[in-house]
């Protein structure tokens, strides 16, 4: 469904990025720096599983709000923001030295960056709008500001790219722009979005993803739905999203809200089901919307402290931001937001995970710290392998597996962890793959921050 389009007057598109993780994950691009796509999800350059939880916010119409704006989005619990930028055709263009310092501020609220080319937003219907030929122009000619940032970025190549005219186009000129981003070097991953203004009702996108996924040369593309009218009901986005899941195609839900013009999206259902799946999902927007869909601010101008009934909703209420998210573990602080499996309880505990990999073979030494005020006496820890790794032996712990799942309880002369003391053991295991770090750990059923 055709949505209103933003104008420089601040009318604003509503605009939302969700993820999951891409297909064919034996496939993933090893040589990416940041993050990647690996058996079917999307994880960080650290190896943790990692899934969006966060909103909009139209840089490209307010950029002195910006700062600000993610300092906010982040104290209300979000683990990701989607910046709006303009490539100079449609709006004032956002040049190299202002994507860097976009970048910085997000690293500073230590919030994942998307930054998106907003306008190729309807073409081929939207008179004005350019083809993604020209947001790839525009991603080389600022490359040096997110070059070397693959860990902290994620590229969505173009707004909404096709309208609901010449739709058809849509795979041929998504799978060139991606071949020729790689081309000119680029390996963040990036974000591609559906045709007909996002929302894709001809599902040109849902039944060419795995060609366009498969023509990435290095198997790190994830791809984004905008669900407004389209997605008025349960079923319809409980179908749309499971059947990229069961492929294990990477599926965002890039836009949504709790209302519509083109008619009312069931914003519980999206939010429901992409916890369920464990799917990211962005909200439009943060503020400033404008020409008849202020109704999709999340904040009453710009203001943190008075969010609209629908930023309640999104950060506040069930399967929200607060409740679900999970800071990227490139920031190596853990889980401040909730541990992203949907409880949104964290324990007064902290896992250090130390691992030295040998290829073949690894160690880990894992500390287990209680950072409550009352000892908790006897104890067992519980986390997962990101990869195929076998534990073959353990000390000061008892430890079992059981598929990736690992148990380790304790000994006794480690059965008791004092208030603000800690606690430790190692193990020793085997892999035929790359070793990585367990992304979220739970002792006695509550989930601990990792450190």
């Amino acid at each position: 469904m055709r949505r209103i389009l933003a104008t420089a007057a601040g009318a604003l598109l509503a605009v939302t990025a969700a993820v999951l993780t891409a297909p064919h994950a034996a496939q993933a691009a090893a040589a990416s720096p940041g993050f990647h796509v690996s058996d079917g999800r999307l994880l960080d350059a650290n190896g943790d599983d990692f899934v969006l939880r966060g909103v909009n916010h139209a840089h490209a119409w307010y950029t002195a709000r910006t700062p600000q704006a993610l300092k906010d989005i982040k104290a209300l619990g979000a683990n990701s923001a989607r910046v709006v930028l303009s490539t100079g055709d449609q709006w004032t263009r956002n040049d190299a030295a202002d994507v860097a310092a976009i970048v910085e501020q997000c690293k500073a609220s230590r919030l994942v960056c998307v930054l998106e080319a907003h306008d190729t937003t309807g073409y081929g219907e939207a008179g004005a709008a350019v083809p993604l030929s020209r947001a790839v122009d525009y991603w080389k000619g600022i490359k040096s500001a997110v070059e070397g940032q693959e860990k902290y970025v994620i590229l969505n190549l173009g707004n909404e790219p096709y309208g609901n005219t010449g739709y058809a186009d849509w795979t041929s000129g998504t799978t060139e722009a991606i071949k020729s981003m790689r081309s000119a070097g680029f390996k963040h991953t990036i974000m591609v979005d559906a045709p007909n203004w996002g929302q894709d009702w001809s599902f040109t996108m849902r039944d060419n993803a795995a060609g366009v996924f498969a023509a990435d040369p290095d198997k790190n593309t994830v791809f984004s739905i905008h669900m407004y009218g389209v997605y008025d009901t349960a079923a319809e986005v409980q179908d749309y999203l499971n059947r990229f899941v069961s492929q294990k195609l990477p599926i965002v839900v890039g836009e949504f809200g709790d209302a519509h013009s083109d008619g009312n999206p069931d914003e519980d259902a999206i939010m429901a089901t992409a916890q369920q799946l464990k799917l990211g999902y962005l909200g439009w927007s943060w503020s400033g919307n404008g020409g008849g869909v202020e109704y999709l601010d999340l904040a009453t101008g710009f203001d943190a402290g008075r969010l609209t009934a629908w930023g309640q909703r999104l950060f506040n209420g069930a399967n929200g931001i607060k409740a679900t998210a999970h800071e990227a573990g490139v920031y190596g602080s853990g889980n401040p937001g909730g541990d992203g499996d949907g409880e949104g309880q964290t324990g007064t505990c902290q896992v250090t995970y130390r691992l030295s990999d040998w290829g073949s073979t690894f160690n880990a030494d894992v500390t287990i710290r209680n950072t409550g005020t009352t000892a908790v006496k006897g104890w067992k820890l519980q986390f997962s392998f990101p990869g195929d790794q076998r534990v073959n032996s353990a000390w000061n712990a008892k430890v079992s597996q059981q598929g990736k799942t690992v148990t380790a309880t304790h000994e006794s002369w480690t059965e008791t962890i004092g208030a603000g003391g800690s606690v430790s053991f190692g193990l020793s295991g085997s892999s035929a793959s790359a070793n990585g770090a367990p992304s979220t750990f739970v002792l006695n059923g509550a989930s601990c921050t990792k450190a």
